[in-house]
Formats: C-alpha cells, sequence, structure tokens
C-alpha cells in the first residue's frame, strides 16, 4: 500500500518549482557503516562514514566522517567516536542531525546561507517502525532540509540497479548493508513483499572478532576484523584460498600477538551471518506471488550493498535458491544513486516514496 500522498499536496506547485531552480536538492543514503549523498545535476559528491568524534567534557562535535572514523578506538578517555545509527536506524538524534547538517552545508559550501533549503529524499530501511521514520524525517528537517520524503532502501537500491521497478513485473532486489540486509521484491513502482533482517557487514565484522577470541584467545577490534573481511573473506570455497594475519592481544599473557588465519578460517567466522542472509533470501522467495517468482525467475536476483562485494557471495546465494544472481553494477552507491534518481524525477517515482513532511518554516 502507498502511505505517500499525492505529489501536488506537498507544497505549492510554484512555490517548489522556483526553489528547485537554485536549491541543490540532495538523496542521501543514510547508511549504518556509511553515508552517501547524491546531488540533482552533479551525481554522488559524499561518500563518508557515519561517525562523529564529540568531546564528552564540552560535547563539541571535533570531526565528521572520514576524519572521525581514523579516531575509532585511538582517543583519549575525554574523546569518543560515535556511530550514530544502529542497525540502520537513528540511536543518538542530536549527533544524527549534527551529522546530516554537517553534510548539507558541505553540499553547498562556503555559499550555504545564499541557497533556498533543499529537497532531500532519505533512504531507510523497510522494517523501521513509524517512530523511527518520523525520526528520520525530523532529523533531516532539523539539519537543514525544505521537506524530506523516505524511500525504502531496497526499492531505492532497485531504482539504482536500473531495474524496471515501474513496469507490471517482478523484480528482486537484496540489499546488504553495514546494519540490515533488506530483501524485496518489487512491481509497479511498490514493494510487494520484503524482509529485513538486523544482519550485515558489522555482523560479520563482530563474528570475526568472536571468532579470534574464541579459538586463539586474541582480543582484536572490529575495525581490524572489518580490514580482514574486506582482505581475504569469503562466502564460497575460493579457487585459491588466501591468508593474512590476526593481530591483537593475547588474553592469557597480555601482549601483542600475531596469527596467520585464511580465508577459509574467516569464512567459518562468518558463516552464521551468511546463513542468515541466505534464509531471509529464501523466505522472501516461499512468500513471493508464484507469478512475480516466474518473472524473477527469467531475471535473477540482484545483490546491493557493500556486502554483495564479498568474494562468492553470489554463487552462494545462487546454489541455494537454484536462480542466476547478480551483483549489481558498484553495488556501494546502488541506495543513493536510486535517491538521486528520485530527486531527478519525483513524479515518476511517486509511489515509490513511503511518507512526507513538509516543512513549516520553509524559505
Amino acid at each position: 500500500m502507498n502511505l505517500a500522498p499525492r505529489l501536488e499536496g506537498v507544497s505549492p506547485p510554484l512555490f517548489d518549482g522556483l526553489f528547485g531552480l537554485f536549491s541543490r536538492d540532495i538523496g542521501i543514503d543514510l547508511g549504518t557503516a556509511n553515508t552517501l549523498v547524491h546531488v540533482r545535476g552533479r551525481g554522488i559528491v559524499i561518500a563518508e562514514p557515519s561517525v562523529v568524534a564529540k568531546d564528552q567534557r564540552t560535547g563539541a562535535v571535533l570531526a565528521i566522517g572520514a576524519e572521525a572514523k581514523r579516531m575509532v578506538g585511538r582517543t583519549p578517555a575525554s574523546i569518543v567516536a560515535i556511530r550514530p545509527l544502529k542497525d540502520g536506524v537513528i540511536s543518538d538524534f542530536d549527533i544524527t542531525e549534527q551529522m546530516l547538517n554537517y553534510f548539507i552545508r558541505k553540499v553547498h559550501g562556503e555559499r550555504a546561507l545564499l541557497y533556498p533549503r533543499p529537497r532531500v529524499i532519505v533512504g531507510i530501511p523497510s522494517g523501521v517502525t513509524e517512530v523511527e521514520k518520523r525520526a528520520v524525517q525530523d532529523a533531516a528537517i532539523s539539519a537543514g532540509a525544505r521537506w524530506a520524503r523516505l524511500v525504502e532502501e531496497p526499492m531505492a537500491a532497485a531504482i539504482g540497479a536500473g531495474l524496471p521497478v515501474n513496469e507490471p513485473t517482478g523484480s528482486m532486489i537484496v540489499d546488504i548493508g553495514g546494519g540490515t540486509t533488506e530483501v524485496a521484491v518489487t512491481s509497479l513502482g511498490g514493494i510487494v513483499i520484503s524482509r529485513s533482517i538486523r544482519i550485515g557487514g558489522d555482523e560479520m565484522d563482530s563474528d570475526i572478532v568472536q571468532y579470534a577470541r574464541r579459538e586463539f584467545n586474541l582480543l582484536m577490534g572490529e575495525r581490524t576484523a572489518e580490514d580482514i573481511k574486506i582482505a581475504i573473506g569469503s562466502a564460497y570455497p575460493l579457487d585459491e584460498e588466501v591468508s593474512t594475519y590476526f593481530r591483537g592481544r593475547d588474553l592469557l599473557t597480555g601482549l601483542p600477538r600475531s596469527i596467520e588465519v585464511t580465508s577459509a578460517q574467516i569464512r567459518e567466522a562468518i558463516e552464521p551471518s551468511i546463513d542468515s542472509i541466505v534464509e531471509a533470501i529464501k523466505a522472501t522467495i516461499e512468500e513471493t506471488p508464484p507469478e512475480l517468482i516466474a518473472d524473477v525467475m527469467d531475471q535473477g536476483i540482484y545483490l546491493a550493498g557493500g556486502g554483495a562485494l564479498l568474494r562468492g557471495l553470489d554463487t552462494r546465494v545462487a546454489e541455494a535458491t537454484q536462480m542466476a544472481v547478480h551483483v549489481a553494477e558498484d553495488p556501494l552507491t546502488c541506495v543513493v544513486r536510486g535517491c538521486g534518481m528520485i530527486v531527478e524525477d519525483l513524479v515518476k517515482y511517486e509511489r515509490s516514496l513511503v511518507m512526507e513532511t513538509y516543512s513549516s518554516n520553509s524559505r
């Protein structure tokens, strides 16, 4: 069911038309791990980690994005590096608002005050509650948006991947992000069936940390685990297994220790998360109407999000579902590209939007 009212009911068409000539309307993929920003007419201009460094004594924000991520695990006691989104939803409203404000101002540059407040499209997980949706909208408007509208991330990913979402045909998209995995079947501009699980890249990192502790009594950080996952992680046996090193603190001696591990061991470590993702895909297929399944069988399943880059994941899903599986072009940016395409043509993709808020203090 489409929850979004008609587009022309949002605000006077002339009002939005005049402001649209000057404002830099933007699409935002507000992810657990990374935030990407697409500006109408310019493409993707920002791709930075969703991290904010804050001084606990003064409450001042010291750094946002890439600079803040470099501080993770390396800060003195008075400075904390905060990830204001957890499992795809806002866990710290004030910090999220400041982060969005930073990105919106960065888009407009030094002449930010000369531009009207932009219209903003924000991607959200499909499984969030109404309260969580409202929190995202309020954060965007508080950060300087004229109005904010929401699109579910799997729909945005499908649009960004170039799938025929507005056609009367079924398309299946699997968006594997940092905090969530979204599985959806789309048709006629809307989501017919969807499933969202709070398992993604972060959970895989946690699996590796726990594996190192359980198997080797080694304490290591999640950022190190992420680097290992990117370097040698896989979801299916490789033609030639590779290796790298666990580096951390030995829990028995308290001293630094380095242990060589293979891609097969990392695959074993992240198996619980991979299995949950595959089961979510199979469960969604089981609930999909037969006519749409026939379309999906013809077209195949598309993988998007950073998790789609995991080696062998497409082969693993194809083996489990007995369907063709494709990795979308540039899967990391599928959601933000989809948000950008919606910004470029709001009328065409109106049915794909979830809900809307119009800021009463527009200027």
